[in-house]
C-alpha cells in the first residue's frame, strides 16, 4: 500500500520522533511511505531508510504559503494516487481535508496534542475518517470540543525505540565535547525552547545555584534549540556567574539524544522525552509547561499515563516545587533506587513500544480503508 505521511515539519520534537519511527517501521513492514513537510533534521535518516520525501511550506499558517501548500498537496495527490494519506499537524490536516473532497482518498489524522482553540481555528481543523489520539486525555479533548464520534477515536502511544534507548548507549563523546565531568550529578534536561515550550526550562537554570548549595558536583544539561534559545543562553550566562562556574551547559540541537538520556543521572522534563529517558532506566523528574508532576513513582504513575506524561491540567510548577523535586530525584539516586529505575524502563518497554504505535497505526488504517 502506498501512503502519504503529512506534517508541519520534521525537526527536533516528540510528534517528529513519532513520525519518524512510525514512518521507519511502515517500510519495514512492507508499505511504500512518503513524506511531506516543510524539511528538517531528520530527513536524511527518512531519506536513507527509503522514505519519498516531497517538500511543502506547512510550518505556516500565512495564507501565500498555505495556498502554495494547498497547490503542492494537490499535484503531488494527483500524480502518486496514494490508497491512504496520514497527517499529523493541523495545517495539513485543514488542508487535505479540503482535498479529500476532491479525491476521495482514506484519510486518517494523529492528534498529538491540546491545539488552541478559537471559533476560527475550530472551522480550520479537519479530522479524519479515523483519528489516532496519542493518549487518553486527548481522546476525551476530541470529543469535547471536535465533531468527532467516539468510534472513529483510536488511542494509541509515543512508540520508543528501546534498544537505542537504553543502559547500553555509549556518550563518552559527549562527555568531552561538553567538557562534562563522568562523576558529576548530571540534571538532563531536554525540550524544544520555544515561548511556549521553556517554562520548565527557564526555572531550572534559575534554581540551579541554589540546587548547587545542596548537590556540590552538580551539572545541569539543556538540549534543544527555538525561538527562545536566546532568552534560556542569557539566563544561563546569570546562572553560571552565581555559580562562579559553568554548571549549565547548552547542548543546542541534536539527534543523539539517547546519548544525554544515558549520561543522566536524573532527567527533568515531560512526554516523549520523559518516556525516552526511562527507556535508559533513569529516574525522571516530570515538569513542563502544562503542567507539573514530581518526581516519578508509583504514587503519581497514574496521573503520569492518563495525561501521556505531558502533566496537562495538573497546575504549573513553581521554583520551589521543581527545587523540591529534584531534590527527591537526587536523594533516591544516592540511595540508588535500581528498584525505580527497572520500573520506569519495564513501563517503557511493556506499554510504549514502537510495535504497539504502529499496530495501533494499522488498525486506524484498515477501518479507514473499510469506510473509503
Amino acid at each position: 500500500m502506498k501512503i502519504l505521511l503529512a506534517t508541519m515539519s520534521m525537526d527536533i520534537g516528540g510528534a517528529e520522533t513519532h513520525i519518524l519511527e512510525l514512518a521507519l517501521e511502515l517500510l519495514k513492514r512492507g508499505y511504500e511511505v512518503h513524506l511531506v513537510s516543510a524539511g528538517g533534521e531528520y530527513i536524511p535518516e527518512l531519506e536513507k531508510a527509503g522514505v519519498k520525501i516531497w517538500y511543502a511550506p506547512l510550518n505556516s499558517n500565512h495564507p501565500i504559503k498555505m495556498f502554495k501548500s494547498y497547490r503542492i498537496l494537490d499535484k503531488l495527490i494527483k500524480e502518486q494516487n496514494y490508497e491512504l494519506v496520514h497527517s499529523h499537524a493541523r495545517i495539513s490536516s485543514y488542508l487535505l481535508g479540503l482535498l479529500k473532497k476532491k479525491y476521495h482518498y482514506a484519510y486518517v489524522t494523529s492528534d498529538h496534542g491540546a491545539f488552541k482553540i478559537t471559533w476560527l481555528l475550530k472551522k480550520m481543523t479537519n479530522w479524519g475518517e479515523v483519528t489516532l489520539a496519542v493518549s487518553n486525555d486527548l481522546k476525551e479533548y476530541l470529543l469535547k470540543n471536535y465533531d468527532v464520534k467516539e468510534e472513529n477515536i483510536i488511542v494509541t502511544v509515543n512508540g520508543i525505540d528501546t534498544e537505542k534507548f537504553s543502559k547500553d548507549a555509549e556518550f563518552h563523546d559527549v562527555l568531552k565535547e561538553l567538557n562534562l565531568k563522568e562523576d558529576s550529578f548530571k540534571i538532563v534536561h531536554v525540550s524544544r525552547l520555544d515561548n511556549e515550550t521553556t517554562f520548565v526550562t527557564k526555572q531550572l537554570v534559575k534554581i540551579a545555584p541554589k540546587l548547587l548549595e545542596k548537590i556540590p558536583n552538580l551539572e545541569v544539561v539543556i538540549v534543544g534549540d527555538g525561538t527562545a534559545f536566546e532568552d534560556v543562553k542569557s539566563l544561563t550566562k546569570e546562572a553560571n556567574e552565581l555559580c562562579k562556574s559553568e554548571v549549565v551547559k547548552l547542548a543546542g540541537k541534536r539527534t543523539d539524544i539517547y546519548k544525554f538520556d544515558n549520561m543522566a543521572s536524573l532527567f527533568v522534563g515531560v512526554s516523549r522525552a520523559t518516556l525516552e529517558a526511562m527507556s535508559c532506566e533513569k529516574l525522571v523528574v516530570v515538569a513542563g509547561s502544562e503542567g507539573f508532576l514530581g518526581y516519578l513513582n508509583d504514587s503519581n504513575l497514574e496521573d503520569a499515563i492518563k495525561t501521556n506524561f505531558t502533566c496537562r491540567g495538573l497546575g504549573l510548577s513553581d521554583e520551589e516545587m521543581l527545587y523540591n523535586g529534584i531534590l527527591e530525584g537526587y536523594k533516591h539516586y544516592i540511595e540508588q533506587d535500581t528498584a525505580q529505575m527497572a520500573k520506569n524502563r519495564d513501563l517503557v518497554a511493556n506499554n510504549y513500544s514502537i510495535k504497539k504505535m504502529v499496530d495501533d497505526a494499522e488498525k486506524a488504517y484498515e477501518k479507514c480503508l473499510k469506510k473509503a
